[in-house]
């Protein structure tokens, strides 16, 4: 391990349950961006979570829910890393689903169980008990930090984009770390380079003012359901190339060296969908599944129609499909939301379209500044190479600091595969959590040895 390390290890391993007892206060404690439930309580209690770290923190208004933002000095000279997380949580769901209380940490079987425990409270929490350790065992911080915790991120960070560019003096930095998400489906440590962007969307068919007849009414009538489901077939192809005209436009293809970390991942495709239950893939996009997930996507989330959620024979008076497209580096929101708009307005001019969360696609190369010292110090804490994934499946608003600040952004990924976050049950492998505090602390000294 790298210099210190050993001792931060050490450290973790005598704290244990204090950690635990931490991350499990913080469960406890409900943040629920989407409908305000605990926000108020929440922001003060990040607050003083960064304060603990040694931090001196404040709150920032956003015209949302608050930025919580803390700072320490580190060695003259030494670089200055921005570390981003975010405190609100996704809502706990369908509560029969729960094998325990979403909003009350329950440990089984190595894991803790709590709504925030992998995404995001104990990553960003590992991040910050990193900080405490670094001070505990070397006397101080290898370099200067700052901590940005959002509260937004689950509606889509709306504000973080506005809202950071004001603060630019006090955050012009060298990098920024985060840690969202799972490893890699290997297992292996994982150093992400960078995140795809989505939009989500909502396409509304409406008919009559209620339910009628299937018997009366059919071929009298139009169907709701009938007339989205066509509309959906014009957008998408079966051979899973969608047909919006425009949508990816600006589409930027991987580099070189993006490709080789790519081709390097390690992959089994049968076990992959083994696991999720699955006999097959996705038809067409070409590639392994690795590459597959740095591409646009466009999926349906869900199909409803408003008034049979039992099954009776009638006609729907209203059908609705709730979808995302998942942005690879290069395209913009702006440009795809256009491009549905005027795809709906072709072929079904009446459906009615919403759009909701969007985030920009974030691009950090392999060769950029410090990308070799995070990944020494990732590889460090486990004592193996670390995976470099030019691309997190999912989506985080890092574009803010990429392209809003000019910053390279890595991803220090935490959590298990199977965290199944934003469902019931979502969970984080303790041993996880603790190594992930170590794993935080050996990158901030990796850098600061530069």
């Amino acid at each position: 391990m790298g210099v210190g390390v050993d001792s931060v290890k050490e450290y973790v391993q005598r704290h244990r349950l204090r950690h635990e007892r931490e991350l499990a206060d913080w469960i406890a404690v409900p943040s629920v961006s989407a409908t305000g439930e605990g926000m108020e309580r929440a922001t003060p209690y990040a607050l003083e979570l960064l304060e603990r770290g040694g931090l001196s923190a404040r709150v920032v208004e956003t015209g949302g829910w608050p930025l919580v933002v803390g700072h320490t000095a580190g060695p003259a000279d030494s670089p200055h890393v921005v570390i981003y997380g975010h405190y609100d949580v996704q809502p706990a769901g369908p509560l029969e689903e729960w094998h325990s209380p979403p909003f009350e940490a329950s440990v089984r079987d190595g894991r803790m169980y709590g709504r925030g425990t992998g995404d995001n409270k104990g990553q960003h929490l590992a991040q910050l008990l990193a900080l405490r350790a670094l001070r505990d065992t070397q006397g101080g911080l290898p370099c200067s930090v700052t901590v940005v915790l959002d509260g937004e991120e689950e509606i889509g960070s709306p504000h973080l984009t506005g809202t950071l560019a004001a603060m630019r003096e006090e955050l012009a930095a060298d990098l920024a770390l985060w840690s969202d998400g799972p490893v890699h489906d290997s297992y292996e440590p994982t150093v992400m380079l960078g995140v795809r962007g989505v939009v989500a969307f909502e396409i509304t068919v409406r008919g009559a003012d209620s339910a009628l007849h299937s018997g009366n009414w059919g071929n009298v009538a139009p169907n709701p359901a009938w007339e989205l489901t066509w509309l959906l077939s014009t957008m998408r192809a079966p051979d899973g190339q969608v047909t919006i005209d425009g949508y990816d436009a600006g589409v930027t293809p991987l580099t070189d060296a993006e490709i080789d970390a790519v081709r390097a991942l390690p992959v089994d495709p049968a076990a992959m969908l083994a696991g999720a239950g699955l006999d097959r893939m996705d038809a067409g996009h070409g590639g392994d599944v690795n590459e597959r997930l740095a591409m646009p996507t466009f999926s349906i989330n869900s199909l409803t129609c408003a008034d049979n959620n039992e099954h009776r024979t009638v006609i729907p008076s209203v059908a609705i499909a709730r979808c995302d497209m998942r942005l690879a580096c290069g395209q913009r929101a702006e440009t795809v939301i256009d491009a549905v708009r005027a795809h709906v307005r072709k072929h079904l001019p009446h459906a009615e379209v919403r759009f909701g969360a969007t985030m920009e696609a974030s691009r950090t190369l392999p060769d950029a500044p410090y990308a070799d010292l995070v990944l020494r110090g990732v590889t460090e804490a486990h004592g193996k190479q670390a995976l470099a994934v030019p691309a997190l499946g999912g989506s985080l608003p890092i574009a803010a600091l990429t392209d809003g600040l000019a910053l390279p952004c890595y991803g220090i990924a935490l959590a298990n595969v199977d965290e199944r976050n934003h469902a019931p049950n979502e969970n984080f492998e303790l041993h996880r959590f603790h190594q992930g505090i170590v794993t935080a602390a050996s990158v901030l000294s990796s850098i600061g040895r530069r």
